[in-house]
């Protein structure tokens, strides 16, 4: 059993866990996270190989990532505070016939156990869900070993990403349940490269994840302006 003082928005969290069962399903609530995937993806490719690799998926839900990560050659563990999620994830793993560890366990507790125990960690969709972002940070810093890549993904906080995030994405073109997100927790870049520097890390990329309406597709882009990637890596 956890303490109350996890690093956890029980709100969010009781709203993830209704919706757990829906995580495959690639037309339903989670279809954003299925869409940009193949994109976290790539983004984690293009500065690291995924093959051989101890990867650690912080905040990893239904495992939509952590299983493409496994797909890849890596030796994926995932970590969430949502036990409905977990359950679906493992679920998931075990049909795919994937190995994956899954647990529900803080990132903070983890970096206690396990300091430098992984070459990767990704952490996507996750700080603007959570009261103390740069907690998680430093978490994932710790758990990295030398040299390692940490690669993070959220949304800027601004008025353009306030239009397109909030009003566009939940209210207008209804691609994510309304309140899902909440303004005041989106992250700019400013805030997660000092975080990031603060815990110790080098920021080495930052890329934009535009998404068009006409075409439902998402794709790299170098406008940081709503969701954005960050790769960060532990000298």
């Amino acid at each position: 059993m956890h303490k109350q003082t996890d690093n956890v928005d029980a709100s969010d969290i009781a709203r993830f866990e209704a919706l757990a069962h829906r995580w495959w399903d690639s037309q339903g609530e989670f279809k954003p996270l299925h869409d940009i995937n193949p994109i976290r993806l790539g983004f984690v490719e293009r500065h690291t190989s995924l093959v051989g690799k101890s990867v650690l998926d912080v905040g990893c839900g239904g495992g939509i990532l952590a299983e493409a990560m496994a797909g890849k050659g890596a030796s994926v563990t995932g970590i969430d505070m949502a036990e409905a999620a977990l359950n679906v994830a493992r679920h998931h793993a075990e049909e795919s016939k994937l190995m994956i560890e899954y647990a529900r366990i803080p990132a903070e507790t983890l970096a206690q156990q396990q300091p430098e125990s992984y070459d990767i960690i990704t952490c996507m969709e996750m700080l603007e869900h959570v009261p103390n972002p740069a907690a998680i940070i430093q978490a994932c810093a710790t758990l990295v070993k030398p040299e390692g890549y940490i690669f993070f993904s959220t949304l800027n906080r601004n008025p353009k990403s306030f239009l397109f995030a909030i009003l566009g994405a939940e209210y207008l073109l209804h691609l994510l349940p309304r309140g899902t997100h909440e303004y005041g927790k989106f992250i700019r870049p400013s805030e997660l490269s000092f975080w990031a520097r603060q815990s110790g890390l080098e920021p080495a990329d930052i890329q934009g994840m535009g998404y068009n309406p006409l075409t439902r597709t998402y794709k790299i882009t170098p406008d940081v302006d709503v969701n954005y990637l960050m790769a960060a890596r532990k000298p």
